[in-house]
């Protein structure tokens, strides 16, 4: 797996949020940022920046270093963006989402499921039996649905997949 900095972006995004992005630009190839540094570089209140900074070190994709302020007393933190960690988190995630894939997978292929013709609800089967096979929604008598195609994809979707985390 390269690390690219679209594979950065990705991972950052699923594990911390998407605006968290322009902070880690700042951090990148770069150790010991102070935390007021990064506010200021990005115009952001203190506050702001490190909630994102407890996001990405929850993550542990930055470390700290504390020192104190000779001058004021109170202590300064210097972060440090960790780019080895990226792979390591790429793969956990992707692994995570193959168990959630499979999971659905099962799901699909064990369950009969019913359709509203109007596309309000889709129920499996004891659901549908509850409210006498008509949608919730729009009260119309509901369809039984052929869930082939979405198997396949599922299917295909696992095959990629479980070739990328090998």
């Amino acid at each position: 797996m390269k690390l690219s900095n679209k594979l950065v972006e990705d991972v950052v995004t699923t594990v911390a949020g998407a605006d968290v992005l322009p902070l880690v630009k700042q951090l990148k190839n770069k150790k010991n940022v102070s935390e007021f540094k990064l506010a200021e570089l990005l115009e952001l209140e203190i506050n702001m920046v490190r909630n994102m900074l407890y996001r990405l070190y929850h993550a542990n994709l930055v470390s700290f270093i504390r020192r104190k302020d000779k001058k004021k007393g109170w202590y300064i933190y210097y972060w440090t963006f960790k780019i080895k960690q990226i792979k390591y988190l790429a793969v956990t995630i992707k692994k995570e989402k193959l168990e959630r894939l499979k999971g659905r997978l099962e799901r699909e292929q064990e369950t009969q499921f019913f359709i509203c013709p109007s596309s309000c609800m889709r129920l499996d089967f004891e659901r549908a039996v509850n409210f006498d096979f008509k949608c919730p929604e729009c009260a119309t008598i509901m369809e039984q649905e052929s869930n082939e195609e979405k198997v396949k994809q599922l299917q295909e979707d696992i095959a990629t997949l479980e070739k990328e985390v090998s």
